[in-house]
């Protein structure tokens, strides 16, 4: 295959995950317009909110493996045409059933497309120091549509309606079709043997009773009985599916890819960067909004410097391997992001934005060599012929681990934030268990006072979110610290070119690590 055509593929495979990336963002800004348009019930505008990510997360292990069998440029047309599709009816929904049934196709789409251009890149890309580069531009492109969904979203609903964001959508959709269809190469397993279709509903309900666990503990504590039930149901169906596929011939996943530390290593390393990295976004979405009072858009802007450091981060990614190899590169981008926390234990009420700047490149930068390291490392560990499947993996310990970062941080924000909330004298006990539950309800609640009162209500909720800010960076910060010290243990050895082949061998453990 000429290079021309290789990049081509490289740039159609950034387009899809910038759709992708930029669509996980934008909801999130469009939610007040869409409550007061719609009229949702509190359940209604959760499933709203989560159904993309619940299909999305549950289907990515079987449709890496479609893929695999089918052909992975016909799955990711397919799924555009399908996320063309449900975008419309999501901008133009009339009714909150209707947009969460157009949320779910669309993480169904998502669920085609993710791991399509992953294994795209994989199979067009046989030199592995190109290998190495293009995976590293598709994490700069995935980080810079993060960045970029918040600013897209904000500009939009400054001038049009909460479904405008997902109109977006469709010049970018038409522009992968048209050119998907001439430049992208098909590639396909040669012996893919059947899907098993046991294997199938264990990986959903298995993943989706896990994600499920995560996001209802994040909102409504562990406490909640839905949650253990979930939980469990969840772990149970993944040990099920997990027996299965040691006893298939041609499994959804090939669980012995575990037994290779730097195959579980850069998924470990993954789920934790994104346990991190997704819940401490959400936070401070609220700090710049809540506490700064700045608008989405400019909440946007203000955090887009992170998302561009970590586009610098994932390109530079390739060569600083070269020089001082995988797993030092993984570890230094470990510590940058627990730099960018240390530092973010540092603000306050007031806002300071050049220092919150230095501290946004500072982790946006370690992200960028995380992620495209990592995800490179599991692709070329994995069979070729497998790349969706190993795609599939990988996208899923995003997801998994963005809804643990949630689930988890989100519970030390919300302990630490009513634990330190100190509340003056006078407040009606109608709105004490408003204004302890959120920053949000506070303000809310808040408006209904009288001034001083009010202000006084403000001021200490705004304190004491800051105050639980700072505990949670720290707590995440620390986590990081020892996950690098892991992972630089963990990929030690492990080539800083990995051959092209079915079976990369796995670096000898030293006798006394034995």
């Amino acid at each position: 295959m000429n290079d021309t055509r290789k990049w081509g593929t490289l740039v159609i495979a950034c387009l899809a995950m910038l759709l992708l990336s930029i669509d996980l963002t934008v909801l999130h800004l469009a939610v007040p317009k869409l409550v007061a348009s719609l009229n949702p019930s509190a359940t209604q505008l959760l499933w709203i909110v989560d159904i993309y990510g619940f299909a999305l997360a549950g289907l990515l292990v079987t449709m890496g493996n479609v893929g695999d069998r089918i052909g992975r440029k016909r799955l990711l047309l397919i799924g555009t045409v399908a996320f063309g599709a449900a975008s419309a009816v999501t901008a133009y929904a009339p009714s909150p059933g209707l947009l969460i049934a157009a949320r779910a196709l669309l993480g169904v789409a998502g669920a085609t497309i993710m791991p399509s251009t992953l294994s795209l890149i994989r199979n067009v890309f046989t030199d592995p120091r190109q290998r190495t580069t293009a995976v590293g531009i598709w994490s700069s492109v995935s980080a810079i549509g993060f960045a970029l969904g918040p600013i897209i979203g904000g500009a939009l609903l400054d001038a049009f309606w909460w479904g405008s964001v997902f109109l977006i959508n469709l010049p970018v959709v038409a522009i992968i079709l048209v050119a998907g269809m001439f430049v992208l190469p098909e590639s396909r397993n040669p012996r893919p043997g059947r899907i098993d279709p046991v294997s199938v509903p264990l990986s959903v309900i298995g993943v989706l009773g896990l994600v499920y666990a995560l996001k209802e503990a994040a909102y409504h504590g562990v406490a909640e009985g839905s949650v253990a039930v979930s939980a469990v149901v969840g772990l149970a169906a993944l040990v099920v599916f997990v027996r299965r596929q040691t006893k298939l011939a041609e499994p959804l996943i090939d669980v012995r890819l575990f037994r290779r530390r730097s195959f579980s290593a850069a998924v470990g390393a993954e789920l934790v960067a994104m346990f991190a990295m997704l819940a401490m976004s959400l936070v401070f979405a609220q700090y710049f909004q809540l506490v700064a009072g700045w608008t989405p858009l400019v909440a946007g802007l203000a955090g887009m410097p992170g998302g561009l450091a970590g586009g610098v981060g994932g390109a530079l990614a390739g060569p600083l391997v070269q020089k001082i190899g995988r797993g030092p590169v993984v570890a230094l981008g470990l510590l940058l992001v627990a730099v960018g926390f240390a530092l973010f234990s540092r603000i306050g009420v007031e806002v300071s934005y050049p220092y919150l700047l230095v501290a946004m490149i500072i982790q946006g930068v370690g992200i960028g060599f995380t992620f495209a390291v990592t995800n490179d490392t599991v692709l070329a560990t994995a069979p070729k012929e497998r790349a969706g499947a190993a795609g599939a993996i990988s996208e899923t310990a995003h997801e998994i681990g963005g809804a643990l970062g949630i689930a988890v941080l989100g519970s030390v924000l919300n302990t630490a934030y009513r634990n330190g909330l100190e509340l003056p004298a006078g407040v009606p006990a109608a709105a004490d268990g408003q204004i302890r539950d959120t920053l949000g309800g506070a303000i809310e609640a808040a408006a209904a006072l009288p001034r001083d009162l009010a202000a006084a209500v403000t001021g200490a909720a705004r304190q004491a979110f800051v105050d639980g800010i700072q505990v949670t960076v720290l707590t995440a910060a620390g986590i990081l610290v020892c996950l690098a010290v892991a992972t630089l243990f963990a990929l030690r050895g492990v080539p800083k070119v990995i051959p092209e082949h079915e079976e990369p061998a796995e670096p000898a453990e030293p006798a006394a690590v034995r």
